[in-house]
């Protein structure tokens, strides 16, 4: 669901557009011969005509409803949007929460100076990272249609229309709206690797580049409209550096289909689509600089720039050179597009040498006075190779440490090495191994050649990719090397035996070094709990050291960065929201005094997804919410599954989205810098260790109960989860049937479609009840905190919202399924009570029914009441139907059911507004 960020949401508006596009999709279901569609959708007078829920206008009506929650949804999101333009219209943006106004004007009010924050611009450091769990539910092509039609009624905010061109546009929305109705809302064959590729290459590659501008016009207008002097932003470069980050193709955890083969394709396929970028850009600007050398003479920095560049190209470069005669800033443009590596001689080895000469054309303008030039057509240039160079977005590679465990067995085997002896040793055996290993320079088996078994080959076929890229590329299309499950030091040091024995190690002082960020990946609470220990053992081992100098010396950093990854899924699949919020908080504070100790500065790499359980939130919210000292002006996270298109799909929104997470970083990183906050624990440091430690007592107490995966199995659609079509990734790590091998996306996905959220508060509602009865005073203290420490806020409102979206009455209706009546109301007894339990305790904080003091969300969940309740409904009469076939081995009634079925998840997930 869109919630809007602002002081207030014109829900007036948001259902006065959205009956206008309802009637639109009416007058479609109509001219279609669908019109028993649209009674049944109640968008006419009379009685539903599709009643029986089984056959093909059943089917039809579950469609219908998909797309309708995806009208409401444009309706918020333009709501929202038209929202902050009204702020902005009277000078009040700085009430809009997350936005460069608000922050700007919070900084000054604490005291600092333009200066200062034009500082931490500078320093500032944002890398969204996209990926492609199995999280989306939609075809490609109904993305597209969705986007046309947001842009359609974008247009009708214009009051400059006549009437005549509105009319007009109506037909046009009427025109998507038919496409989209013929269209279908699933897969119809599961996605592959390709069409994820594609998915993602697409935001990269026709979204990002054109929200940059627009993203660097904010901040200059907000930084006016607060008072600061702009020749200070210029100064300090104008906005922080924004790049991306991808999985897509780099992310092989549990995920058979990425081979070395994918990788190397998807490298390419990165490269190709940022020259691709960099030469159109190029050629418009060549078109508008079309300046006269008669009018004003080009510096001879210029003109010495232009012969240098035609040298280097030979026979092209005087070719280039000659086109254009007495205009030098067009010839230099002309040159720098011949430069691109697309061709062979003279070309630029990396982006940052066309940067230069870009810098160059910069100062040549300003030099004859053409600022605004330089501005508007060198500047947003600029821009774009700084963020997307010539390889588009970082891909980065990550492994699970068993599997990477087998591959180094296997390799020990083929170099005459007792393999299972190695995973047979505890710690200390595995790191004598391996410390040894590391002090040789000699490989295992020969270059090229195979080990002759699946993950050695899978692993060093990849580094060897790798190596390649490096070779010819250099590194800065390459991000990190990322071990998922990371519970010991030998998970990390294993990497650079795989580094060595793929090429991909390369000499720096004299010694070999790994020119990639290797990076542990907490992700399970004990894990959490233990990972300080990891990381101080990780950066006092020699390789590490001298790898970690190598890349500062390569990123030009004047200290050595060490990336850390924190998972928010698994922490609370393993023990529910509190504990992993909390486990995470104090994780962070941890780590980043590790890295202090080693005079390393940790970067966070925050593994978030698309739903409160795995880490989502109000961003501004979420970066206020980290320890003081682990921001440090860098922010990396996932953006993952249907996150990408809910944020980014829409310009105006994409814009929107990433000011949230610049400004966010700055505002929160200049803040801590200011108050000096981060040493020593918070006075109810110890409260919230208690609260996490029982809530999580409570969480796992629930999944022992005996007869847990039977209640689990039967009551949440997590069956029909594994057999959508909605991702190129397999639902469990290994197949086996337990919670521990489920990933987190699908465990959440089927609380969420049954309406339980049962991750997202399960066990609050005890821990506090324990605190407010044997700890009272602390207890009010805590109260008393809730609005004004922002960590503490972030978990009670995610709390809060995951109880609004429960449903009591949806979730005994999904609880009907459980065969056993015993097991399901052992454990309806259970969940009921602890709902009762944490909104009781959620009255008392927000002193009223939530209902009445966070009127937003329910307000949001009423538009969407009626027809999701129709939606369950049906979804629990076709698992039952379906699961009866399937025992009774009718494959083709089970089938037919199934693609209803798959209907049903993909309807409520866009009324929800997230799967997993």
């Amino acid at each position: 669901m869109t919630l809007a960020t602002g002081t207030a949401v014109d829900f007036g508006k948001i259902e006065r557009d959205y009956a206008f596009l309802l009637d639109c999709f009416r007058e479609v279901l109509e001219d279609s011969g669908d019109a028993a569609i649209a009674r049944a959708l109640g968008l006419t007078q009379g009685s539903a005509a599709v009643a029986d829920g089984d056959g093909l206008e059943a089917e039809r009506l579950t469609q219908a409803h998909s797309i309708a929650f995806q009208l409401l949804r444009m309706a918020e999101e333009n709501a929202d949007a038209q929202g902050r333009r009204a702020l902005q219209q009277d000078d009040r943006l700085h009430e809009d929460s997350g936005s460069w106004e608000q922050h700007l004007r919070r900084l000054r009010d604490q005291g600092l100076d333009a200066a200062d924050i034009a500082g931490v611009l500078q320093a500032a450091r944002v890398e969204p990272v996209l990926t492609a769990h199995p999280t989306e539910a939609k075809r490609q092509t109904v993305l597209e249609h969705h986007r046309a039609l947001y842009l359609l009624l974008v247009d009708r905010e214009n009051t400059m229309f006549t009437r005549q061109e509105q009319d007009s546009l109506r037909d046009r929305i009427k025109g998507v709206l038919d496409r989209l109705w013929r269209t279908g809302e699933i897969f119809l064959e599961k996605p592959d690797l390709s069409s994820e590729r594609r998915h993602v290459l697409h935001f990269l590659r026709h979204v990002f580049p054109e929200v940059l501008p627009a993203l660097r016009a904010r901040l200059r207008q907000a930084w006016r409209a607060e008072g600061l002097d702009p020749a200070l932003l210029a100064a300090h470069a104008g906005r922080p550096q924004i790049t991306f980050g991808s999985w897509v193709g780099g992310d092989r955890d549990g995920h058979p289909f990425v081979t070395a083969d994918v990788t190397a394709e998807t490298l390419a396929e990165l490269r190709t689509a940022a020259l691709d970028l960099l030469a159109g850009k190029l050629k418009a600007a060549a078109v508008r600089l079309s300046l006269s050398d008669r009018l004003q003479p080009p510096p001879d920095e210029l003109l010495t720039a232009i012969a240098r560049a035609a040298v280097l190209l030979g026979p092209a470069g005087e070719a280039a050179a000659a086109r254009n005669p007495g205009e030098s800033w067009r010839q230099f443009v002309n040159l720098m597009i011949a430069r691109l590596p697309i061709g062979d001689a003279g070309c630029y080895a990396r982006a940052a040498e066309l940067d230069d000469d870009l810098a160059v054309l910069e100062r040549s303008l300003r030099h004859v006075g053409a600022h605004r030039l330089a501005d508007d057509e060198v500047v947003p240039l600029r821009d774009l190779v700084q963020t997307f160079g010539f390889h588009l977005a970082r891909l980065d590679v990550r492994q699970n440490s068993r599997f990477h465990e087998l591959a180094l067995s296997q390799l020990m085997t083929r170099a005459g090495l007792d393999g299972d002896a190695y995973l047979a040793a505890d710690e200390a055996g595995r790191r004598a191994v391996l410390d040894a290993e590391l002090a040789s320079p000699r490989p295992f088996t020969r270059a090229a050649a195979s080990v002759g078994a699946p993950e050695a080959d899978a692993v060093v076929g990849c580094y060897r990719v790798l190596a390649q890229e490096v070779e010819r590329h250099g590194a800065d299309g390459l991000g990190a090397l990322i071990v998922s499950m990371t519970r010991s030091v030998s998970d990390l040091l294993t990497v650079y035996l795989f580094a060595r024995e793929g090429g991909l190690m390369t000499e720096f002082e004299g010694a070999d070094a790994c020119p990639l960020n290797v990076v542990p990946l907490f992700e399970t609470i004990d894990d959490l709990d233990r990972s300080p220990g990891i990381l101080d053992a990780y950066l006092s081992h020699p390789v590490v050291q001298h790898s970690l100098r190598a890349q500062a010396a390569a990123a030009g950093l004047d200290q050595p960065l060490q990336q850390v990854m924190v998972g928010y899924s698994d922490s609370n699949k393993d023990g529910g929201i509190w504990a992993s919020r909390w486990g995470l908080y104090r994780a962070q504070e941890a780590l980043a005094a590790v890295g202090r100790r080693h005079g390393v500065r940790i970067r966070f790499f925050h593994g978030r997804g698309g739903s409160i359980s795995r880490g989502a939130g109000p961003t501004h919210r979420f970066l206020r919410a980290l320890p003081p000292r682990a921001l440090n002006a860098d922010m990396r996270l996932t953006e993952q599954g249907e996150v990408i298109s809910q944020k980014y799909a829409n310009r105006i929104t994409a814009v929107h989205n990433l000011e949230l997470l610049a400004a966010g970083t700055v505002g929160s990183t200049a803040a801590h810098l200011r108050d000096g906050t981060g040493d020593g624990d918070h006075p109810l440091a110890p409260v919230m260790d208690r609260v996490s430690a029982a809530s999580r007592g409570v969480y796992e107490g629930l999944l022992r109960t005996d007869g847990f995966m039977e209640f689990f199995a039967g009551a949440t659609p997590i069956d029909a989860i594994e057999a959508a079509r909605i991702g190129s990734r397999p639902a469990r790590r290994t197949g086996q049937r337990t919670v521990a091998d489920l990933r987190a996306i699908p465990w959440v996905f089927s609380w969420s479609q049954a309406r339980f959220y049962l991750s997202g508060w399960y066990g609050v509602g005890s821990a506090l009840a324990d605190l407010k009865e044997t700890a009272p005073d602390d207890f009010a203290r805590l109260v008393a905190a809730t609005f004004d420490w922002a960590p503490l806020h972030y978990v009670i409102s995610s709390v809060a919202t995951s109880i609004a979206t429960a449903d009591r009455d949806i979730m005994r209706s999904y609880a009907s399924l459980v065969p056993s009546a015993a097991v399901r109301e052992r454990f309806m007894g259970l969940i009921e009570g602890e709902f009762d339990r944490i909104e009781a305790i959620l009255t008392e904080i927000y002193r009223g029914p939530l209902a009445d003091t966070r009127p937003r969300i329910h307000r949001t969940l009423d538009l969407r009441r009626r027809p999701l309740a129709q939606l369950h409904a049906r979804q629990v009469d076709l698992l039952s139907r379906w699961r009866a076939a399937r025992a009774a081995g009718d494959a083709e009634t089970a089938a037919v059911l199934e693609s209803r079925l798959l209907l049903t998840i993909n309807a409520i997930a866009g009324g929800l507004g997230a799967t997993g």
